[in-house]
């Protein structure tokens, strides 16, 4: 009797109960365990159904081929060829897997290479585009008309601009030169930040407890008061101020008087920088714009560039070490990298991990680095090479308003409406933390001086603290009332070794702090 299943002589005999059909035990209880049922019949069949059978032993016959060595030989014969048939069948699928691999990487590296190519050639003809239509020399007499030409530019451009997957604009992205150009100049800032010293010219702490208002000037509309961003020129003592009523303003404060006013944004100016090698202004503003300005011969600046990449206000604006590149940083949750001589977006970095906008922004001292605050209270570093986000640093409330990197590059000083927080960037921590004020009263700004010696905070007061060092803890050595009235410092600012600090409030006034005695310069109400 044979095995329904295997169909031979079976080693270990057992019969169903239900079906009265013979089986091998071990493959009936394989089938059972994996089915449940009889392989031949389809009944429901268990191991308690099967009855084994009790048999003598039995001595399998040989095959008739096995009963004498010619017949094993020509077994064996029929094995091996059979092996080898099989063996050059594989060979001869490999071969042919081997051609059609090899092929296709070919055409892989062709299309690779045409792609790259194109793409080269798309970049060098934005770039000639961008400098044609961007660069033509504009007439200061006719600032407004040019500033109307500017405008219709940059609606083509934006019209022309290639639109890739999901509606996104394509940008041509950080060049390998450009990135050449940012790690070269953080090896030579990164070298002399090793022999940094203190100037010598520095004020010392004695000298900025003495410290008072030494003069205060109007120079915003008296209709939408407010000073929201200050910047100063260290070379040429200029203080540059963006305002609530749309224009931003520079000031020579040696001769007291106003240099320009930058009129052309439609809301207000959230954001105003200095490219200092380059005599050009960059401002940010909430009607989403960004406007490059450059300064003339009779010293008026005209609007060079006009920059929409963004979809939100404009709430920051920060100019790298090179003097090349800037970064803007909008309420759309996404920060732009441009380059200045061209005012082409480069790369527009979204962050998919939240949806709040940024605040504020900010770039290490050695330019490899940027650091952001955004409306969820949250801070993120991020790699300007790679455009990733390596850092974040959470434990505020509110909005982050201000971000400053302390000039020894291991510092980094952030204002939220609860205050001011440090942080060790060798460590990624949090290691003090100010509350200046009580809860319902914001901290509006955050500054270090240039020399990393002193830090000042901004809010309903202005206050001055003493970097620590091995010497000295965080002190604070000198608070200015808000002379404005209205309880609301936005923007603080050092002048030159310290010597004076620059305050923007909610009233149209821009206020210096100095040393009674040392400053002659003349003095408005």
């Amino acid at each position: 009797m044979n095995c329904s299943i295997s169909g031979e002589v079976p080693e270990e005999p057992v019969v169903s109960k239900k079906s009265g059909l013979l089986y091998e035990k071990r493959l009936i209880e394989r089938h059972i365990s994996d089915y449940g049922k009889c392989p031949i019949t389809g009944e429901p069949l268990t191991m308690d159904d099967v009855v084994p059978i009790k048999t003598g032993k039995i001595v399998k016959p040989r095959p008739v081929q096995a009963a004498s060595i010619p017949g094993m030989l020509g077994m064996f014969q029929i094995e091996w060829d059979g092996l080898m048939l099989s063996n050059f069948a594989l060979e001869q699928q490999l071969h042919t897997a081997r051609q059609e691999l090899s092929h296709a990487l070919y055409q892989h590296d062709a299309a690779c290479r045409v792609i790259a190519r194109l793409k080269k050639e798309r970049d060098e003809a934005r770039t000639l585009l961008a400098h044609a239509e961007r660069q033509m020399p504009m007439s200061a007499s006719t600032t407004a008309t040019d500033n109307a030409s500017v405008l219709s530019k940059e609606k083509r451009a934006a019209e022309d601009e290639e639109i890739g997957p999901g509606g996104k604009r394509i940008r041509p992205g950080i060049s390998a030169s450009i990135l050449a150009d940012l790690t070269d100049c953080n090896a030579a800032l990164s070298q002399q930040r090793k022999k940094r010293q203190i100037p010598s010219t520095l004020a010392p702490v004695d000298a900025l407890e003495r410290y008072t208002q030494l003069s205060s000037y109007p120079l915003h509309k008296t209709s939408k008061p407010g000073i929201l961003s200050v910047d100063i020129h260290y070379t040429k003592d200029i203080i540059a101020t963006g305002g609530v009523d749309t224009n931003a303003v520079l000031f020579d404060r040696s001769s007291g008087e106003i240099l320009s006013t930058l009129s052309g944004h439609s809301k207000k100016v959230t954001s105003v920088k200095f490219v200092a090698q380059a005599d050009l202004v960059v401002t940010g503003s909430a009607d989403k714009t960004v406007r490059v300005w450059q300064g003339s011969e009779n010293g008026n600046y005209d609007c060079r560039h006009i920059l929409k990449d963004h979809t939100a206000e404009v709430q920051a604006v920060t100019v790298h070490a090179t003097n090349n590149y800037f970064v803007t940083a909008s309420l759309d949750n996404t920060w732009c990298f441009y380059d200045l001589s061209s005012g082409l977006c480069l790369t527009q970095v979204p962050d998919a991990s939240g949806s709040e906008g940024y605040t504020s922004a900010a770039f290490h001292p050695d330019g490899l680095i940027l650091g952001t605050g955004t409306s969820g209270a949250l801070v993120k570093i991020w790699d300007v090479k790679s455009q990733a986000n390596v850092a974040r640093f959470d434990g505020h409330v509110g909005a982050v308003t201000a971000i400053s990197f302390s000039e020894n590059g291991y510092f980094l000083a952030t204002a939220a409406h609860d205050g001011v927080k440090l942080w060790d960037l060798r460590k990624l921590k949090n290691f003090r933390t100010f509350t200046p004020y009580d809860e319902n009263t914001p901290t509006q700004s955050v500054e270090f001086d240039h020399s990393g010696s002193y830090l000042a905070i901004a809010g309903a007061d202005i206050r001055v603290y003493q970097v620590a060092n091995v010497k000295s803890e965080w002190n604070c050595i000198k608070t200015f009332p808000d002379l404005s009235g209205t309880g609301k410092a936005n923007c603080v600012k050092f002048g030159p070794d310290a010597k004076n600090i620059a305050v923007g409030s909610m009233d149209r006034n821009l206020r210096i702090f100095g040393l009674p005695g040392d400053d002659d310069v003349p003095s408005e109400s």
